[in-house]
């Protein structure tokens, strides 16, 4: 019946259509962010072990559901700001395509699942229940709810929440499977999220010229692309100390990842050169709109899948 109500007095919509305005509000494009739950999966030379590839699976799913709702409740929060915003404008609730109404009936039905799913399908021992995996969870949700009702309002401290999300989803990753995650790397994914996070909000002063509203009235390009850059070599050269580590040469019995670091480099200048153009420094929207972003993103996993995983069956 809930669900009966999301699809009706809606005119001159066809189903088709409904249902892609309801996937835009749920953002089902920005799931793509939670594969990097995957990552310490992928690096602790799990990939084929079926116990943790499901609980792995399972925190994908719990953490999509959560990060739909995060989305829902900021789309509700800032609806008027988004209506007269150069690109937030065309969102589902801002344009209109989709009544608030119907928004909080599927917020409610999102709260409920994810419920649902923490209860009903309780895994004796599966490490996704434990408390602090649990406690990551509401962490996440704690720190976004804050981001929507006025800490991203502060500089410097709504970068930081923008980033937390990146490095809490591995995070998230490394607990649910039981895994520690090496120092260098740990570093590497946080400077990589701060350079993520400066970039978007350095592409939404171009969207904010005009009002210059919020937190963006406190960034200047100069000011963001410094520390874009800072982040940028640091991500680098961490990444670098991690590839060299005597732990990472004698745990995947090769030091092969050092020849990775030109690709790195080249995914940033890549990276770099789309957000310094018209986009709207969305991460999801850069990758996903830029055929040869994804290339070299899937050319470095291929590359450390085979370093990781074929050079560990060849030896």
């Amino acid at each position: 019946m809930m669900l009966r109500y999301l699809f009706r007095n809606i005119p001159m919509l066809n189903s088709i259509t409904r249902i892609r305005y309801y996937f835009q509000l749920l953002r089902i494009h920005h799931w793509i962010k939670n594969f990097l739950i995957l990552i310490p999966l992928f690096f602790n030379i799990s990939l084929f072990n079926i116990s943790v590839i499901t609980s792995t699976v399972l925190g994908f799913i719990y953490f999509s559901v959560l990060s739909s709702i995060v989305y829902i409740l900021n789309d509700m929060r800032d609806i008027d700001k988004d209506r007269r915003h150069i690109v937030k404008c065309r969102r589902p609730l801002a344009s209109g395509e989709i009544p608030i109404a119907h928004a909080a009936v599927l917020l409610a039905i999102l709260s409920l699942v994810l419920l649902t799913f923490l209860t009903v399908l309780w895994i004796q021992g599966n490490r996704i229940y434990y408390p602090m995996s649990i406690g990551v969870l509401l962490l996440y949700m704690v720190l976004n709810i804050g981001y929507s009702y006025g800490l991203k309002k502060i500089p410097i401290i709504d970068v930081t929440i923008l980033a937390s999300g990146y490095v809490i989803r591995v995070l998230f990753g490394a607990l649910i499977i039981g895994v520690s995650i090496s120092v260098w790397l740990y570093l590497v994914i946080i400077m990589g999220a701060y350079y993520v996070g400066l970039g978007k909000r350095r592409n939404e002063i171009i969207g904010d010229e005009n009002g210059r509203q919020d937190v963006t009235r406190f960034y200047s390009h100069n000011f963001l692309d410094k520390n874009m850059y800072v982040c940028q070599a640091l991500c680098v050269v961490f990444y670098a100390l991690w590839s060299i580590d005597p732990v990472t040469v004698e745990k995947f019995h090769t030091s092969a990842f050092v020849y990775t670091i030109p690709l790195i480099l080249i995914i940033f200048f890549k990276y770099s050169l789309n957000i310094e153009t018209d986009t709207n420094g969305d991460p999801t929207s850069v990758f996903l709109s830029d055929t040869i972003l994804l290339l070299l993103c899937v050319t470095y996993i291929v590359c450390v899948f085979g370093i990781i995983y074929l050079n560990r069956a060849i030896s």
